[in-house]
């Protein structure tokens, strides 16, 4: 019994302490703009409220759309598809 005991701690410490498996989420790293699979930059806001309300314009108009902190700062991203409707979107917000 004693060994049985053992051999399931062992198990569990062997789960809890591996490398590469961990249940616990890694903190967010900025990367360049082209780094973001197929998502495209369409606008560089000047900072990060300020692409959060573009962002919003995009998703109320049925798009959708991410705000990514890169290296070059916030970045509106889109799937290649949506460009085109997402620039016309963002014209008429801005004007």
């Amino acid at each position: 019994m004693a060994f049985s005991g053992l051999g399931i701690m062992v198990l569990i410490l062997r789960w809890a302490f591996a490398r590469g498996g961990s249940v616990v989420e890694r903190t967010p790293k900025s990367g360049n703009p082209d780094e973001y699979g197929m998502l495209v930059p369409i606008a560089s806001p000047s900072n990060y409220i300020e692409g959060e309300v573009l962002r919003r314009s995009l998703v109320d108009a049925g798009l959708r759309a991410s705000l990514a902190q890169t290296n070059d700062g916030p970045r509106i991203m889109v799937w290649p598809k949506d460009v085109e409707v997402a620039k016309q979107v963002l014209k008429k917000a801005a004007g």
